[in-house]
C-alpha cells in the first residue's frame, strides 16, 4: 500500500506539472498573438501615413523593412482588385507572376471591415506567417506579414525551464510522497496490530484517533464494536459464573433431601425400625423431603423458562380477581397453620399476561409474608391500577429483613435466616422467581422493610389490557 500511495502521489505531481505548463503555454500564446496583432496594425497605420502611393512603392517598402526590428517583416501593397503592386519579400521580376491576392482571408476581411488578420503557411517564403491587412483611404490594401510559430515559440523557450522545474518538483514529490505514505501507513499498521490483539483473545481494545477523519470513522466503528464485544463477553462470563453458582447451589439443595430420603429408606429396609409409629414418621419425612425436592425442581424450571426469553409464553386477557381467589384458596391452609390473617383488596382489572406467571408472583409474595410473620400476624394484599400499570402491594407484620440483607433477598438460594428457611421448607428461590417475572414484563419491584415491624413489596407491571 505504501508503494501504491507513493506511485500515485508522484503521478499526480507529474500530471499537475504537465497540465499547468500546457495551460501556461496556451495563455501566453494567446497573449502573444494578441500583442503581435496590435503591433502589426499599429505598424500598418504608420506605414499608411508615411507612404507616398504615387512614388516608388517598392523602394519605400525596402527602406521601411530595413529598419531595426523589421528585418523579418514582409510588406505588400495591393490594389483593390487584389493585384500585387509592391512586395519587399519578392524580387521585382517575379512580382508580376504572383497570382491575385483578392481571395486571401485577411484581404477579404479588410475589404469588408477595414482590417483583417489571418495565419497560414506561405508557399512563397516557405514558412508560417501571421498576416495583417488594412484598407487605406485611397483604396489600396496594405498588408504586413511576420513569421509566427504560435505556441511552439513558447514551448521552445519553456522546455528547459519546465525540465528544470519538473526535476525539482520530482525531487520534492519523492520526499513528500514518502512522508505522506508513511503517515498513512503507520496508522493502518497500528490499527492492524490492535485488531490482531482481538484475534489473540483480547476482546476489548481502544484505538487512538489520528488526523485523518476517514481513518477516525473506522476507528470509532472498531472502538464501538470492541466495547460491545467486551460487554458481551463480560456478560457471558457473568452468566457463566451465575449459572455455575446456580447449578452448584441447586446440586447442594437437592443433595440434602436426597440424603435424607436415602437415610430413612436404608433404615426402613434394614429392619431396625420395627415400631409402626416410627415407620410412619419416617415415611412422612420421606414424603416431606420428596415434596421439598419437587418444589425445588419446579422453581428451578420456572427460573430457567423466565431466563430463556425465546421460549414461547402464552399471553391471554383475563380478570385478575378470579386468579387471586385461586391463589388465596391455595395459601389459606398455610395461613391457618401459621396463625396469620390474609386481607385482600382487588379492583376489577383486566390484564394481558401469562396466568401461571402471575399466579407464581402473587403466591410467592403471599407465602413469603405468611412464613416469616408472627403469630396472630397479618398479610395485606392490594391490587390497583395506574394508567397502563397494575400495582400490587403485599405488606406483612412479620420479622422484617435487616438492611444489609435487603439487597440480596432476590438472589437465588439466598436466605436471611438459613436455619428457619430450611425448617419451613423454603427453596430460597421464591423472591428470585418474583424478580425474574417482574423483569420479564419490564416492570419494577420495590422493597421496604424494618426488623420486627414488617415488610412491604410494591410491584408495578405494565399488563393492563386495552
Amino acid at each position: 500500500m505504501k508503494r501504491a500511495i507513493f506511485r500515485k502521489f508522484v503521478w499526480i505531481i507529474l500530471l499537475a506539472l504537465l497540465a499547468s505548463s500546457l495551460v501556461f503555454c496556451l495563455i501566453m500564446g494567446r497573449k502573444n498573438r494578441s500583442s503581435v496583432e496590435d503591433q502589426l496594425f499599429d505598424t500598418l497605420y504608420m506605414m499608411d501615413y508615411s507612404l507616398d502611393y504615387s512614388g516608388d512603392l517598392e523602394k519605400q517598402l525596402q527602406e521601411i523593412c530595413s529598419l531595426e526590428g523589421n528585418e523579418h517583416t514582409r510588406a505588400t501593397v495591393l490594389s483593390a482588385e487584389g493585384r500585387v503592386l509592391a512586395d519587399n519579400g519578392v524580387p521585382d521580376d517575379e512580382q508580376e507572376q504572383l497570382e491575385s491576392h483578392l481571395g486571401r482571408e485577411e484581404v477579404q476581411q479588410a475589404l469588408k471591415e477595414g482590417k483583417g488578420i489571418a495565419e497560414r503557411y506561405s508557399s512563397t517564403l516557405h514558412k508560417r506567417l501571421l498576416y495583417a491587412a488594412i484598407l487605406t483611404e485611397n483604396g489600396y490594401i496594405l498588408r504586413l506579414a511576420v513569421p509566427y510559430d504560435g505556441l511552439f515559440t513558447y514551448l521552445r523557450a519553456l522546455i528547459p525551464a519546465a525540465a528544470a522545474g519538473i526535476v525539482l518538483a520530482m525531487a520534492a514529490s519523492f520526499f513528500m510522497a514518502e512522508r505522506q505514505a508513511r503517515s498513512i501507513a503507520m496508522p493502518l499498521n497500528e490499527i492492524a496490530a490492535e485488531l490482531r490483539r482481538m484475534n489473540k483473545g483480547e476482546p476489548e481494545i481502544f484505538m487512538k484517533h489520528y488526523r485523518y477523519d476517514e481513518l477516525n470513522v473506522i476507528i470509532d466503528a472498531v472502538n464501538q464494536m470492541s466495547a460491545e464485544i467486551g460487554g458481551y463477553v463480560k456478560k457471558l462470563e457473568l452468566e457463566r459464573i451465575i449459572r455455575q453458582e446456580f447449578f452448584s447451589n441447586a446440586s447442594h439443595e437437592l443433595k440434602t433431601p436426597i440424603t435424607s430420603i436415602k437415610g430413612y429408606t436404608e433404615l426402613l429396609e434394614s429392619g431396625l425400625v420395627t415400631k409402626p409409629d416410627v415407620q410412619k414418621d419416617f415415611l412422612g419425612r420421606i414424603e416431606a423431603e420428596a415434596d421439598r425436592m419437587t418444589n425445588l425442581i419446579n422453581d428451578i424450571l420456572m427460573i430457567s423458562k423466565l431466563e430463556t426469553k425465546d421460549v414461547q409464553v402464552e399471553m391471554t386477557k383475563f380478570q385478575i380477581y378470579p386468579l387471586l381467589e385461586d391463589v388465596l384458596s391455595s395459601v389459606t391452609p398455610m395461613a391457618n397453620e401459621y396463625g396469620v390473617k390474609v386481607i385482600t383488596e382487588c379492583k376489577p382489572l383486566t390484564v394481558k399476561a401469562n396466568v401461571q406467571q402471575l399466579q407464581e408472583l402473587i403466591s410467592n409474595l403471599l407465602v413469603n409474608g405468611i412464613k416469616y410473620n408472627k403469630p396472630d400476624g397479618m398479610v395485606r394484599l392490594t391490587i390497583t391500577a395506574d394508567q397502563e400499570d397494575m400495582i400490587l402491594v403485599v405488606s406483612d407484620t412479620g420479622v422484617g429483613i435487616p438492611r444489609e440483607a435487603q439487597k440480596r433477598v432476590f438472589e437465588r438460594f439466598y436466605r436471611v435466616d438459613k436455619g428457619r428457611s430450611k425448617k419451613m421448607g423454603g427453596t430460597g428461590l421464591g423472591l428470585s422467581i418474583v424478580k425474574h417475572i417482574v423483569n420479564y414484563y419490564g416492570g419494577t419491584i420495590r422493597l421496604e422493610s424494618q426488623v420486627d415491624v414488617g415488610t412491604t413489596f410494591t410491584v408495578r407491571l405494565p399488563v393492563i389490557a386495552e
